[in-house]
């Protein structure tokens, strides 16, 4: 599957209709963001049933600045419309299998159950 792009419109939507979300933070004039593209794409040929959303800062700045961003490429990994990762710096292909293992095999049930404990 490729990668889809995300507006401000449409964020919560995406995250409402699949399990896993990666989001890509990137600019056009970002030289590390057009390094970490081809690399994000192949990740989501990979892995069809993740959705892998790209959204451009300089077209989406009230996303961008809701999200907190400051330092782009920044990848964001939700599960279940939670925010479960959330990295500034472009991932090596290793680094993103790494995170989408882990996002993969996170027990959410067992997340939340520990956050209520802690709140």
């Amino acid at each position: 599957m490729a990668t889809i792009d995300v507006t401000e419109q449409s964020f919560a939507e995406t995250l409402e209709n699949s399990e896993i979300v990666f989001v890509d933070f990137w600019a056009a004039w970002c030289g590390p963001c057009r390094m970490f593209a081809p690399t994000y794409s192949a990740a989501a040929e990979r892995h069809p049933d993740i959705t892998f959303a790209k959204v451009d800062t300089e077209a989406e700045h009230a996303l961008a600045a809701a999200a907190g961003i400051t330092s782009i490429p920044t990848v964001m990994a939700f599960k279940d419309k939670t925010l479960v990762f959330s990295q500034p710096g472009a991932l090596n292909a290793t680094g993103l299998e790494e995170v989408i293992t882990g996002v993969r095999n996170l027990n959410m049930d067992k997340l939340r159950a520990n956050a209520a404990q802690q709140a």
